[in-house]
């Protein structure tokens, strides 16, 4: 379906100027993926971009999780530049939350809910801007996309997935797209850094499976499946992958360590030196664990599976693992590099291999960092290599490169990425407003 009318309400800029206030209005739309259910939201949001005179359409794999695409016409002078997010987010099953995760309430100067940070925000952000755009009449020197994706936390496979396989044509001409993650702050040795993400790791989920002697439950067994399974786990728990720094990493290190007094910039650079990489981490503890997945193939152990019956000794174990896999790897290497680790007795299979974009183009990075230069004087941008997956990996199939960024000035203590997926999730009030003023500016001057 597509839609376009001309209709501008007076309420559009109270909308657009209160960015966390339609950040609540997201909140309220219970999208847990599964089972998804995003239509209401996206169909809300449709209704908003109408009124500002904008193309919508929906695309849709199931009736119910429709993705929306709407396009702000621009002068034809640059590339098409998407802004994409997803709707859909995880549940919240056994976490104790403070505030209602589908309440969208504002408390202690926080928008809490789930999806505030992953990624409701965005989308808000995005919107906010786009309207912003259209209801002071601005022509951007290309067509900007706006689109709203169904199921990426669920792989993607009914949204951007969907969308470029079915309707490319409604991404036509798009060069760049920003979407999820990149542009908050980083505080590292007490410097503020902005990391924009240029790169992501790919999806590699994995499987492995042992086996052993079954038996009687009332028969002592030493040594069976259990035992090995336990071994697998333990082994997975204490040692790492190997090394690899890749060069979106070793330029993220590099130029964060520049901006370090010593000794802390010294100890970063270590880093890049696989015989000292694993070490440095350690030391670093917790402020290790940014860097620890940017510099290995990982893998976390997510379902477990073993017996039947409490009185069976089981034969067979499986452990299924969330694998991530560095730019420029793949299956195979995965297969190695876990094979080596877990050795023989293990039996190892690639789930899922997708790969993911292209070696990165810096096209975009310098207009995405002068304005959070201007916006921050204090922080410095850097690319990023994100440890997660994102819709990114389809869109580059239609030769799109996407830019993580989603831009907040987070408190000094906020840890960002561990309040992702977690209980509380929760964004700043006023990151809202910093983030659509800085998605405004590029759309400004986007291609000028």
């Amino acid at each position: 379906m597509r839609v376009r009318t001309g209709s501008q309400g007076p309420e559009l800029r109270e909308i657009y100027e209160r960015p966390a206030e339609l950040l609540q209005r997201l909140l309220r739309f219970d999208t847990s993926n599964p089972p998804g259910a995003e239509r209401e939201c996206v169909v809300w949001v449709a209704g908003l971009l109408e009124r500002a005179g904008l193309e919508t359409t929906f695309v849709a794999a199931e009736p119910d999780r429709p993705s929306l695409v709407a396009r702000l016409r621009g002068g034809g002078d640059a590339p098409a530049l998407m802004l994409q997010a997803h709707v859909d987010v995880v549940g919240t099953a056994g976490q104790e939350w403070t505030h209602p995760p589908f309440a969208g309430e504002i408390a202690d100067g926080f928008i809490w809910g789930r999806g505030a940070l992953d990624m409701k925000s965005g989308a808000a952000m995005f919107v906010a801007a786009v309207l912003r755009a259209a209801d002071t009449g601005m022509q951007p020197a290309g067509d900007v996309v706006l689109t709203l994706l169904a199921d990426e936390e669920a792989a993607g496979d009914l949204g951007a997935a969907h969308l470029v396989r079915e309707r490319p044509d409604l991404l036509e001409g798009v060069r760049y797209s920003l979407g999820e993650f990149g542009g908050f702050t980083l505080d590292i040795g007490g410097r503020r850094f902005y990391p924009i993400q240029v790169a992501e790791k790919q999806v590699c989920f994995m499987k492995a499976t042992v086996r052993g002697p079954g038996g009687h439950g009332a028969l002592p067994m030493r040594g069976g499946t259990t035992a090995r399974l336990a071994k697998l786990l333990r082994t997975l728990e204490r040692r790492r992958l190997p090394v690899h720094a890749t060069p979106v990493a070793r330029q993220m290190i590099e130029q964060t360590a520049a901006r370090l007094p010593c000794p802390a910039g010294a100890v970063l650079r270590r880093m890049l030196d696989p015989r000292w990489t694993d070490r440095v981490l350690t030391l670093l503890g917790e402020r290790g664990s940014i860097f620890d997945p940017l510099l290995h193939n990982t893998v976390n152990a997510t379902i477990v599976r073993a017996g039947e019956k409490v009185n069976v000794i089981p034969s067979e174990a499986t452990v299924e693992m969330d694998g991530r896999l560095l730019p420029g790897f793949t299956g195979d290497d995965m297969l190695r590099e876990l094979g080596e680790l877990l050795g023989p007795d293990v039996e190892l299979e690639v789930m899922r291999y997708e790969p993911g974009p292209p070696e990165a183009d810096f096209g975009l990075f310098d207009l995405l960092g002068s304005v959070l230069r201007e916006a921050d004087p204090t922080g410095t941008p850097i690319p990023l290599l994100l440890a997660a997956f994102t819709d990114a990996r389809f869109f580059a199939r239609l030769g799109i490169q996407h830019y993580g960024f989603t831009p907040m000035q987070l408190p000094f203590d906020m840890r960002f990425t561990e309040l992702i997926h977690a209980a509380d999730e929760r964004v700043p009030v006023e990151a809202m407003r910093f983030g659509t003023d800085a998605v405004f500016r590029v759309l400004e001057r986007y291609g000028r």
